[in-house]
């Protein structure tokens, strides 16, 4: 485990997490492909939001249990709250400081099969 600073493009949103980037994942969901986001999902209390809360949107589909925050000034989402996991907080890895995501061997998590692969999951 390792304690990482990250946040948005333009810096408003900022955060502090800690965790173990070998549990980073990618999954193929029409909303993450689009994002391209690498997630990292954490317990609450491992996650704590620096600067920008009041920078922040949410955008919410579907179920509506997601609570994908973005900066609503440069639109980058840098953490969201995850459906899978509705009390933990999922940051996108891609958004982590001076990390190289090439770096990175995420497991595959099939998105656009959700309820099945969640079921695999455990």
């Amino acid at each position: 485990m390792k304690t990482y600073d990250g946040g948005c493009h333009c810096g408003r949103v900022r955060y502090r997490v800690t965790a173990d980037l070998a549990s980073v994942t990618s999954c193929n969901c029409s909303i993450c492909t689009k994002k391209g986001f690498l997630h990292l999902i954490v317990p609450a209390d491992q996650f704590e939001l620096l600067a920008g809360a009041a920078d922040l949107s949410t955008y919410e589909f579907n179920t509506k249990t997601a609570k994908h925050h973005f900066c609503h000034h440069c639109g980058i989402h840098a953490f969201y709250v995850p459906r899978s996991d509705p009390d933990k907080i999922d940051v996108n890895a891609r958004c982590l400081d001076d990390l190289d995501p090439a770096g990175l061997a995420p497991t595959p998590f099939d998105g656009r099969n959700w309820e099945r692969a969640m079921a695999e999951r455990g």
